[in-house]
């Protein structure tokens, strides 16, 4: 494998069209509170806009309910391409329901119940084949519904004037299914009988191709070639996928003059492409031993998230911080069931060609269903990242997540790393985490920002200050959800009431650790590594 970096150096000139659009339709639902605080000075929704949540740079959702709209949907709605959710619920929206919502035939989830529609569901809006949540109840909405909504796994048509009910023995909601007949009932029994019985056969099936494929794998396959460069593949965003001859090539055989370094797993060597362009070449020792391909895939991902030798400057990353924000507030609040990445550190946000972030490295992430406790079987994660209940416990909820996120804010603010040894050279705080305490109980906000940091926006570096420390108490009740956190920093979530509340909680908590007996402190330096991995703290519980 030949990892190259891909730059990107063309620039889009073109007004972001989907800006304009929610600009568009924010002036047409008349937001008379201002709940909306969209403005053209930013560049694309996607950077800090309430109430919106994109995926690869595209609006995708839009949860804009109980905000006391009193207008209509702008037809610019039409222009989110990929819009996937619109919630307008409990508004006092009034009209028709709009035609033109037929050709946004992305749309998963479209909640528009408790307002004042009328009229009937648009026939165009039977080209909706992608929904999968219709809630159109408690609107003054008269007339038929088309057939096919009735087979939408949700859907709720009750408190209009709609037909459905015995008279057209089909529910108006998902919820409250019509009495069927013996015979249904029979067809329904064999229909989920079969489709067990199938299942089990699919699952015997692949378990039974999933051994004769391992029984085939030798060890003598220790190194293997592609077709060569016309395969050639793009994988983990800006990394390319070189055949065996091209590195050949490149290191002249893997000539030990070239070699650069050796690890547990194998050795590097230095190439240079035919382009002449400068690469690094690791070569697996064996690539079947027990953790090499894992380790080694590790290292591409940590690889393909390095933004250059140059430090990340201020705008850049607030944008991360905002960015990341929205990621974890989806997986939590948007994903059903939801879900916990259980290791959000700065390693596991990917940065694009344009510095936009993405969660990555779900290696560790966990779906969670409401109806069990979110008790873990292994304590896993990266020191200094791990929330203490969770180390503790081994109790795990999206308030971990929250915790870890904290700790991230603070690496980027300061440029350092959540464990540090050096700073037992000063004092005894090498958590980050007391660090920062530290500094702001002797009033030393400048001595946080990172100092490559050469311009910066003090208010700015204050308010994620707090965010993060807000994330990143010792109690995961009093820890903020992640839609609490976005709405802090974008300056609408009562950030500065819950700064005094925690001011006032630590001085309590500074008071009480005076009381207790000081231990000397124990730290061996040399166990810190330069770079922590993600590791499992304990056996099975």
């Amino acid at each position: 494998m030949v990892l190259t970096f891909v730059g990107n150096t063309s620039s889009s000139t073109q007004p972001d069209i989907e800006g304009g659009a929610l600009l568009q339709l924010r002036d047409s639902l008349k937001d008379s509170s201002n709940r909306l605080r969209w403005t053209r000075d930013f560049v694309s929704p996607c950077f800090s806009w309430s109430y919106v949540t994109c995926r690869d740079q595209s609006v995708v959702a839009l949860s804009l309910a109980s905000n006391g709209f009193t207008g209509t949907l702008s037809p610019s709605i039409t222009k989110l391409k990929f819009l996937v959710t619109l919630e307008l619920q409990n508004n006092s929206l009034s009209g028709t329901l709009p035609d033109y919502i037929g050709n946004m035939i992305n749309l998963q989830t479209l909640n528009l119940s408790m307002n004042s529609f009328n009229g009937s569901i648009p026939a165009s809006w039977s080209q909706l084949s992608n929904l999968k949540h219709l809630d159109l109840s408690n609107n003054n909405l008269t007339g038929s519904i088309p057939t096919q909504f009735f087979s939408i796994p949700t859907f709720d048509f009750s408190g209009t004037h709609l037909t459905c009910g015995k008279s057209l023995n089909q529910p108006c909601s998902s919820s409250s299914r019509l009495p069927v007949t013996s015979s249904k009932k029979k067809l329904r029994n064999i229909t989920l009988t079969a489709t067990c019985v199938a299942s089990v056969i699919l699952f015997l099936g692949a378990m039974v191709m999933y051994h004769h494929h391992r029984r085939r794998r030798t060890k003598n396959d220790i190194f293997f070639d592609v077709a060569g460069e016309d395969d050639r593949k793009i994988s983990f965003g800006q990394l390319k996928r070189f055949s065996l001859r091209e590195v050949q090539l490149a290191t002249d055989s893997f000539n030990e003059s070239n070699l650069i370094g050796q690890g547990g797993f194998g050795k590097v060597y230095r190439g240079m492409l035919p382009d002449k362009t400068k690469v690094a070449v690791k070569r697996l020792a064996d690539y079947f031993s027990p953790g090499g391909e894992a380790a080694f895939q590790r290292e591409i991902q940590l690889i393909s998230v390095a933004a250059g030798e140059e430090g990340l400057d201020w705008p850049t990353r607030k944008r991360v911080a905002y960015g990341s924000a929205h990621g974890l507030e989806y997986l939590h609040e948007h994903c059903n069931p939801k879900i916990i990445h259980r290791d959000l550190k700065a390693a596991n946000i990917l940065l694009d060609n344009n510095f936009e972030p993405v969660l990555g490295d779900f290696g560790l992430a966990k779906l969670v269903d409401t109806s069990l406790t979110h008790v873990t079987t292994q304590v896993r994660g990266t020191m200094g990242h791990i929330a203490p209940e969770y180390l503790c416990t081994g109790k795990s909820s999206e308030k971990t997540d929250v915790f870890g996120y904290g700790i991230t804010l603070l690496e980027l603010v300061t440029g350092q790393r959540a464990i540090d040894f050096s700073r037992l050279e000063e004092e005894e705080n090498i958590l980050l985490l007391d660090h920062i305490k530290k500094l702001l109980r002797e009033q030393r906000l400048r001595d946080i920002v990172d100092c490559n940091l050469t311009t910066y926006d003090s208010e700015e570096v204050e308010t994620i200050v707090q965010v993060a420390l807000l994330c990143t108490q010792g109690a995961p009740e009093d820890r903020p959800a992640m839609s609490e956190v976005v709405k802090m920093l974008q300056g609408t979530g009562g950030l500065a009431e819950k700064w005094i509340e925690w001011e006032q909680l630590e001085e309590v908590r500074n008071k009480e650790a005076l009381l207790l007996p000081t231990l000397p402190a124990t730290w061996d330096e040399e166990e810190s590594t330069i770079d922590q991995e993600s590791i499992r703290l304990s056996s099975a519980r």
